[in-house]
């Protein structure tokens, strides 16, 4: 199947992307490792496709104080091999190495994957367990949302029509854990956790287990008594519906292991 119909458009500036925008049908194509397959399977239908892929204010990482901040052209794969990455928020290159093949983690960016919202992605579960700031830019100019309300439900955010995200701000420090079960490597995940810990505040988001990365926070108060009474507690976070593999019972059982092994990995008891 070939995708419908559409314009295209490549602006040079944040300001002139922002126009396009303002356009009926308009949508944002960065990496396209998403979009495309959705154009193709007619999905998806956009009048305009606007590329923002030359606005080069929109890329790299760039360390102030205390945060991380990674542009939304970011790739997969430069998220992956950043020093600085690795040193200060070392769990999204974690959970870079888990994205698909290295083909898409070369071309995916960070906000293509937090935009999309997807459910089993990795990224969305990695910015509510590390407290994130999605930065967005509109006509109207800068917004400022913490990761806990920018996912609002299956692929659905607090992004509005004629905004672009520009960035996620992430704290530095603290411990952190990155792990996924998937039934062969680069498939979406079956489940996945994003553990950190700072100071005595321990934050559990988990993927592929209902319509948003969810943050569990149940567990994380429990896991300050022990191991089994966090994982006991889990179920009053997550009540994961069926896969094509998996029942909920399943998956939940999963998302027990994973988070006495995450837990584990800190010498939790």
């Amino acid at each position: 199947m070939k995708a419908p119909q559409f314009a295209y458009a490549k602006p040079r500036s944040l300001e002139e992307a922002l126009d396009l925008l303002e356009r009926p049908g308009a949508k944002i194509l960065a990496g396209g490792q998403s979009l495309i397959p959705s154009l193709n399977m007619r999905l998806s239908s956009p009048d305009l496709l606007v590329d923002v892929g030359a606005i080069s204010s929109l890329s790299g990482i760039h360390q102030s104080g205390s945060t991380l901040r990674v542009g939304a052209l970011t790739t997969h794969a430069q998220i992956e091999k950043s020093e600085p990455v690795r040193k200060h928020v070392p769990m999204l290159a974690e959970a870079a190495a888990h994205i698909a093949h290295p083909a898409i983690r070369n071309r995916g960016t960070l906000g293509g994957s937090l935009a999309l919202a997807d459910p089993a992605a990795e990224y969305p579960a990695c910015a509510l367990a590390l407290d994130a700031t999605i930065v967005i830019l509109g006509k109207n100019g800068e917004r400022r949302v913490k990761a806990v309300d920018f996912f609002k439900g299956l692929f659905e955010t607090d992004l509005k029509p004629g905004e672009i995200l520009a960035a996620a701000e992430f704290p530095a420090g603290g411990e952190s854990v990155f792990l996924e079960l998937a039934r062969r490597q680069g498939d979406y995940a079956s489940v996945g956790i994003a553990a950190h810990r700072r100071s005595s505040e321990i934050r559990l988001a988990f993927l592929a287990v209902g319509p948003t990365a969810i943050l569990a926070t149940h567990a994380a108060a429990a896991a300050r008594k022990s191991v089994a009474a966090s994982q006991a507690a889990l179920a009053n976070d997550l009540d994961p519906p069926a896969d094509l593999y998996h029942s909920g019972a399943t998956k939940l059982h999963l998302a027990r292991v994973l988070l006495g092994r995450a837990l584990a990995q800190w010498n939790m008891k």
